[in-house]
């Protein structure tokens, strides 16, 4: 037989391509331990691509956006036959919001925006399917009696920002009037504000959480079936390969699998990626066509997976020779050294305190940089870690029961395969539980935010009116509206000092001193104020002037006002003065929980006539019935809606929060628990091919009368005690980063014991599904005719 020799590059070639054909002509067994590490690497690669297609996700999602909307122009353009009136008449129907658009052309070729092919007309409007699909759903009807447009069309895709938006666009009728100003065309131009430290914070976690369990994944997943390789390297050392061979071999098996890795990643990603339409976090939904991953992190993954592949298989190979005879583990044995292990996670913890000192943006790249690669070394010194800590514990267990004993001795003889497999569920573990813990905490807050807004059942709303008897007819019909307890309005608007024509900045934006003052009768001022007698024509003063960090002090009785106050980009027109009467009484405000400020100056319609203010507003409150919560403020949302669609809600009722937060929450357990599934499939691998290892010992055991549970019991505790100390040393890692970045962030600190219970069991949940698909195996060794040789 010609010896397996050569250093040139066909014979490496040679090399790589015998040990690519071993991936695939193993058999049954070799096909097998080949799909696992192809599937393995695969869910790894589907992950990174989907995370490489973030940046055209909220391109996309942000792109279209802008396209359809405009939220009014620095200079207001004149009326012409290219110009339409807009107004926003958003709500809400079960918590979901419904985005709504009103239009009114000023001409005959007024712009339209994407995914429309024609504006609608009076009573007419255009809805997303998403939202005909809910009109039409039997429990909609008061989402039908308060959308009475006729539909006459479907926004197409272009004027979405994803599959499952509730959006309409209809005809602007004179209801509306004063809440319309006058565009020339779609597509908003803003400057974007910096992130919040929040929204860095779970940016940068979720990336790093998300991505390190797949790189250590991928690694443990190019290692299954390591053993049965090990055992034909021995095979081929045996007929004249070399250990250079042997490796090259061994590299060019390691490729065949991350090759095969990426195939199925990709239909995986493919496969997956289409039902990203279902799936809503944060309001952002997108579209199939939008998951496209950025061309060179493509790239970069295609070509850093086989290449890490190969690393790893090399790195394996530093601490095991295959010789002609066996394969000989660990020759010289060495403790393992803890010093540079701790290293890691320290230098993790060292870069996120450090950030507790740093008084910079939040969107800083070099605070990025800390924060991801300080999380990034704490969750690796997690599986540094983890090696040293199964061999420290081992190593001290004496005693015990026979099987107690017998899977103590063979983790203290070899670990490496439970510790490598455990390390991917450390990893997956700890940065669940920092996630779990990060969301946990935002979601009780914005839990309490809600729970405090929602303890009076209360509904507040706000839009433009044109004088008092409107108000008092919106009123009237909400009073009169099944579930309303009680209504409450006044009309509010800006009002300057008489001659003061302000000052414009660098971008021409006029600004002037202003005060509130507020119209309503005498019952309803009552409210605002302690004003005691009073009758239409009267006019009051606040002494505190509404509590405000900065008082208008030139409010007083006599002065005179601007009822028109110079403010803005737009000239406003000619003043309208008015003067507050000698008379006018000073009175001390009220201010209610989660209603506004009430003014400075209170009036009565007899004394002020809102249709003199410049862009009066309405404020109504609306007190409900709790025990019909849900029917009476969807009633309230209906009426409103029908006396005005550009009235806005301000109250907070729902929790949208609280949907999100649960599905983000689910989401990181269930992959969590996918990843233990997965694990524990390379666990059977590893267990098996270890019994095979050692199928004459398992013999000479069964000959002896050594009975199959107390092997069976020994399978066991072989597996759970490093399960059992990843897991412990991931809920120490977790909890702690979690606790970390929490405090960072100013948050309180929330732990979620039901995550961690749950990743425990399910973690107990994979122990035992190892141990009982390995017990048939060890059954079938644990015969004496396994003596027999030749």
């Amino acid at each position: 037989m010609t010896p397996l020799l050569g250093t040139r590059p066909a014979a490496w070639l040679r090399d790589l391509a015998m040990g690519a054909r071993f991936a695939v002509t193993g058999g049954r067994e070799g096909w097998f331990r080949t799909a696992l590490s192809a599937l393995g690497v695969g869910i790894g690669v589907a992950v990174l691509l989907l995370a490489c297609s973030a940046p055209s996700v909220l391109d996309a999602w942000h792109g279209r956006e802008k396209a359809r909307e405009n939220l009014g122009q620095a200079h207001e353009p004149r009326a012409s036959d290219r110009t339409v009136q807009y107004a926003q008449a958003d709500t809400a129907f079960h918590g979901e919001p419904v985005r709504g658009r009103l239009v009114r052309p000023d001409g005959a070729h007024p712009p339209v925006p994407p995914g429309i092919e024609r504006l609608p007309g009076p009573g007419e409007m255009v809805v997303s399917p998403a939202l005909r699909e809910l009109l039409a759903a039997p429990d909609s009807a008061q989402l039908r009696a308060r959308l009475d447009y006729e539909v006459v069309g479907t926004i197409g895709d272009k004027g979405l920002l994803g599959p499952q938006e509730l959006t309409f666009v209809a005809g602007l009728d004179d209801r509306s009037a004063g809440e319309a100003y006058r565009i020339s065309r779609f597509g908003k131009l803003f400057d974007p504000q910096p992130p919040s430290a929040r929204l860095v914070l779970l940016t940068v976690l979720a990336c790093v959480v998300l991505l390190m369990p797949v790189v250590v994944f991928i690694g443990t997943a190019v290692r299954f079936g390591g053993d049965r390789r090990e055992a034909r390297l021995a095979a081929l050392r045996l007929v004249g390969a070399d250990i250079p061979t042997t490796r090259r071999i061994a590299a060019g098996e390691a490729v065949v699998g991350a090759l095969l890795g990426l195939a199925v990643g990709l239909l995986i990603f493919l496969a997956g990626r289409q039902a990203v339409g279902a799936v809503t976090l944060w309001g952002v939904n997108a579209f199939p066509a939008d998951v496209v991953p950025s061309p060179g992190l493509a790239a970069l993954v295609a070509v850093l997976v086989p290449a890490a592949s190969v690393l790893v298989t090399l790195f394996a190979q530093r601490s095991v020779t295959a010789e002609p005879l066996g394969v000989v583990r660990n020759r010289p044995v060495r403790r393992r050294r803890l010093g540079w292990r701790l290293a890691l996670p320290l230098t993790g913890l060292a870069l996120l305190l450090s950030l507790a000192r740093d008084p910079q943006a939040p969107d800083d790249w070099f605070r990025v940089v800390r924060l991801a690669l300080g999380a990034a070394l704490l969750l690796l010194g997690v599986t540094a870690l983890l090696p040293w800590l199964v061999e420290a514990v081992v190593a001290r267990l004496r005693g015990g029961p026979v099987p107690w004993q017998l899977a103590v001795r063979r983790l203290q003889l070899n670990s490496g395969a439970a510790q490598r497999a455990v390390g991917g569920i450390t990893v997956a573990v700890a940065g669940a539980i920092a996630l779990h813990m990060v969301f946990t905490t935002y979601q009780v807050g914005y839990a309490q935010a809600y729970e405090e807004s929602a303890s009076r059942p209360v509904i507040q709303l706000s839009g433009g009116a044109s004088d008092r008897q409107g108000t008092r007819d919106v009123l009237t019909t909400l009073r009169r509206t099944p579930g309303v307890t009680w209504a409450h309005g006044t009309v509010r608007a800006p009002v300057s000092p008489a001659g003061d024509r302000g000052t414009r900045d660098a971008d021409g934006y006029r600004s002037v001193q202003t005060a509130m003052v507020t119209v309503g009768d005498c019952a309803e001022l009552r409210r605002k104020a302690r004003i005691g007698a009073c009758r239409d024509g009267d006019v009051f003063v606040s002494k505190n002037q509404g509590g405000r960090a900065t008082d208008p002090a030139f409010v007083h009785p006599g002065v005179r006002l601007n009822l028109n106050p110079p403010e803005g980009y737009e000239d406003t027109g000619p003043p309208r003065p008015w003067t507050v009467p000698d008379s006018a009484r000073r009175v001390q405000t009220v201010r209610h929980p989660g209603e506004d400020l009430p003014g400075d100056i209170l009036a009565t319609p007899g004394a002020l006539s809102p249709a003199r203010l410049q862009d009066p507003t309405t404020e109504l409150l609306v007190g409900y019935d709790k025990a019909r919560e849900t029917e009476a403020v969807e009633r309230i949302r209906t009426v409103a809606f029908q006396v005005n669609p550009g009235l806005r809600e301000l109250s907070a009722v729902d929790n949208p929060h609280d949907r999100q937060y649960d599905g983000v929450r689910t989401a990181l357990f269930l992959g969590a628990v996918l990843v233990l599934l997965l694990i524990g499939a390379g666990l059977i691998v590893s267990t098996v091919e270890q019994l095979r290892e050692r199928r004459r010992l398992l013999s000479v055991l069964d000959a002896f009368g050594t009975r199959r549970a107390t092997m069976g019991w020994s399978l066991l505790w072989q597996t759970a005690i490093p399960v059992a100390l990843g897991l412990v040393l991931a809920v120490i890692a977790g909890t702690g980063l979690g606790t970390v970045l929490l405090t960072l962030s100013g948050a309180e600190v929330h732990l979620d014991g039901a995550v961690i219970a749950g990743v425990a069991g399910s973690a107990a949940g994979v122990v035992l599904l190892v141990t009982a698909l390995s017990l048939p195996p060890l059954w079938r060794m644990m015969r004496p005719d396994g003596l027999r040789t030749e």
